[in-house]
């Protein structure tokens, strides 16, 4: 066997074990998924079809001048396609924990040369978003990786306007993934009402909606 193919065996076991104990330790406390691994978030596995790119931002039925919220943005798989679509009069904020998540989206907007996009780096317990200024927000394989999850979907839902919607999508492939009754359930505690469900109860998408007489909800 030649050297160079002894040193592409290393160097894929250190990716593996590299990638296996971050999955390891995952599994025990939220981690988000670190900026070097950021590419395998980009990946479109035709296994879970829901998760892809297309049938998210095709779901949400996106319109030209829409704010949208994307939660977790890591990369920005997301943001750079909701950002096309909204068009110039939108707005999407690209919110994320890590610099470089945001730096690798950024970077990806302008080779696209789109401008209607905001950066904010914050945790998922600080309080910087506007409230009823969205009307979309999109939460795809990172609610698990939230420390305190019910806070940061009461942020959300005070972030959306009244008749907005949260898209959140879970795959059974990611280390933090939530079951369909857990979010269901969580989602429905905060005050969200659910709109729509696809995929099935290993790899899915729902969406909810922040009713738009709220007094009903301070109410139950």
């Amino acid at each position: 066997m030649s050297t160079s193919l002894y040193f592409s065996f290393g160097l894929a076991a250190l990716f593996l074990g590299t990638f296996a104990t971050w999955r390891f330790r995952s599994r025990r406390q939220s981690l988000p998924c670190p900026t070097w691994l950021g590419w395998l978030v980009e990946l479109d596995n035709p296994v879970f079809r829901n998760n892809s790119t297309h049938a998210i931002t095709q779901q949400l039925d996106l319109k030209p001048g829409m704010k949208v919220l994307d939660f977790g943005c890591g990369p920005g798989r997301l943001t750079i396609p909701v950002a096309k679509q909204i068009g110039p009069q939108g707005e999407v904020t690209a919110y994320d924990i890590q610099a470089g998540m945001l730096e690798r989206t950024h970077a990806k907007a302008q080779a696209a040369r789109l401008n209607n996009i905001r950066y904010l780096q914050a945790s998922a317990k600080a309080s910087q978003l506007c409230c009823d200024k969205f009307d979309c927000a999109l939460l795809v394989t990172v609610l698990g990786e939230i420390p305190d999850r019910a806070a940061a979907l009461r942020e959300i839902f005070d972030a959306l306007k009244p008749g907005g919607v949260l898209s959140i999508t879970e795959v059974i492939a990611d280390p933090h993934f939530q079951r369909l009754s857990t979010v269901r359930q969580l989602a429905a505690s905060i005050g969200f009402t659910e709109r729509a469900c696809f995929g099935h109860r290993l790899s899915y998408t729902l969406h909810f909606e922040k009713p738009l007489n709220l007094a009903e909800v301070e109410s139950a």
